[in-house]
């Protein structure tokens, strides 16, 4: 099945301005939307979106379905997920893009990905009270920090959006409303991204995924290439490497314990390959960090 990839899948460096290889974004909303106006039409992202509205009004599509966006209201959007927004001239606020590989090189791997905001099971927003003093401060901490040039930049800036998703958490404890039907297309790409973080160091092959999903290895490629811009194979290679490189940085463990933790019987294949999808050898990588 052919699918369709005109609908732009935008990744970090879609946004001129953000240092190279930086794997967040931090900016006023208001400023965003002068630099890049040609957001406010219909797209997707590579990487995960929280938008804060502190003034202003409009609309905030997400998948098809239309929400308020009004002062108090906390969007969060996942990867693959389409868009677009309508804003007042008055619109303020803050705007967060930051990637999985940022995020889970600290915190749990399945800490990201069972957030309920970020899955089907809860809807993408929550409306807060204007003025509250829970998380628009870490919001604001956010955009100070991103001003700054201090060498542990990235550490501080993971650490307040750890604290901000883990209390924007307690609003979803008790069942919201029921959300509308998410697209054939989207689902797939929810429960594969799943699938991938449960069992990436057994599965490696896109077959492996498409088997487990009831689909065929092409079609999932193609819609993997159609929501996220991206081949399944490299959505998986990325999830191995991004883990084999939080255990390098964060453990004394030998490269050869590394591979065993992945699923590599062979250490040697184990280099091999992290250097294919990374560009540096285990050893290299370890004494550069």
């Amino acid at each position: 099945m052919k699918l369709s990839t005109t609908l732009p899948v935008l990744g970090l460096a879609s946004f001129p301005g953000i240092p190279v290889q930086r794997p967040y974004y931090v900016e006023h909303l208001q400023t965003h939307v002068a630099n890049f106006p040609h957001v406010a039409t219909a797209h997707a992202h590579d990487f995960y979106l929280l938008l804060y509205v502190t003034a202003g009004h409009g609309t905030h599509t997400i998948d098809l379905v239309t929400y308020d966006l009004r002062p108090g209201s906390l969007f969060f959007i996942a990867p693959g997920q389409v868009h677009r927004w309508h804003l007042s001239a008055d619109v303020q606020g803050i705007i967060v893009f930051f990637t999985a590989d940022f995020y889970l090189f600290r915190y749990p791997e399945n800490q990201l990905f069972n957030y309920p905001f970020f899955t089907p099971a809860q809807l993408p927003v929550l409306y807060l009270v204007p003025n509250e003093t829970e998380l628009y401060p870490l919001f604001a901490r956010l955009l100070a920090e991103n001003t700054t040039a201090h060498s542990n930049q990235a550490e501080v800036v993971r650490s307040y959006l750890h604290l901000l998703l883990e209390l924007a958490t307690r609003h979803y404890a008790q069942p919201d409303t029921a959300l509308p039907t998410l697209s054939h297309s989207e689902a797939q790409i929810r429960e594969f991204g799943r699938l991938l973080n449960q069992h990436f160091r057994t599965h490696r092959t896109v077959h492996a995924y498409a088997h487990l999903l009831h689909l065929t290895a092409n079609h999932l490629n193609a819609v993997c290439r159609q929501r996220l811009n991206k081949t399944a194979s490299s959505l998986i290679h990325e999830r191995v490497v991004m883990e084999a490189q939080r255990l390098l940085t964060h453990s004394a463990q030998s490269v050869a314990q590394v591979a065993a933790a992945l699923g590599f019987e062979d250490a040697s294949y184990f280099s091999r390959y992290f250097r294919k999808y990374s560009g540096q050898t285990p050893e290299v990588f370890r004494r550069t960090r």
